[in-house]
């Protein structure tokens, strides 16, 4: 299980620089001001040409990845759960890298999530061992006289 938390500390720092990164791209984007095709292209033109937009689209895709990885080796209710780090560390970087003032509710809400991690990983630390599947009962032979109108060993 320790490895898998390495994993995915790594992954949800990731996560956190990519979302922090992608926001600040986004945010030197002037947006739509009609719905227009013309407007459309040209937010779209410059989403894929700002470095920091195709930056943090990549780290969130380096992320994705990451989380394939885990969900393939174990359960998603204790995986899906734990990438809930990313809230906690993307709020930190938040902070510090973009300088957003984050209200106490805001940071009561990371902690509650920090207490949901905690029992998640705890969970899965006390879960019972599975069992190896049955071994199917072996196939036997009849006897010979079996089925000859008596019971088998007596004659019929």
């Amino acid at each position: 299980m320790a490895r898998i938390l390495v994993i995915l500390v790594i992954a949800a720092v990731i996560e956190a620089v990519g979302v922090v990164i992608l926001s600040g791209g986004l945010k030197q984007i002037r947006g739509a001001r009609e719905i227009t095709v013309s407007e459309i292209a040209r937010v779209v033109k410059d989403g894929c040409t700002n470095g920091k937009v195709l930056l943090g689209t990549a780290l969130e895709a380096v992320f994705y990845g990451f989380l394939l990885y885990m969900l393939s080796r174990n359960d998603v209710s204790f995986i899906w759960p734990l990438t809930s780090l990313g809230f906690i560390i993307t709020t930190l970087a938040a902070v510090f890298i973009l300088g957003e003032r984050v209200s106490a509710a805001r940071w009561a809400g990371v902690v509650l999530i920090a207490a949901g991690v905690f029992l998640i990983s705890y969970s899965e630390s006390v879960k019972p061992k599975q069992n190896p599947p049955a071994q199917p009962p072996a196939m036997t032979v009849p006897h010979a006289d079996a089925g000859q109108g008596g019971a088998p060993g007596k004659p019929g």
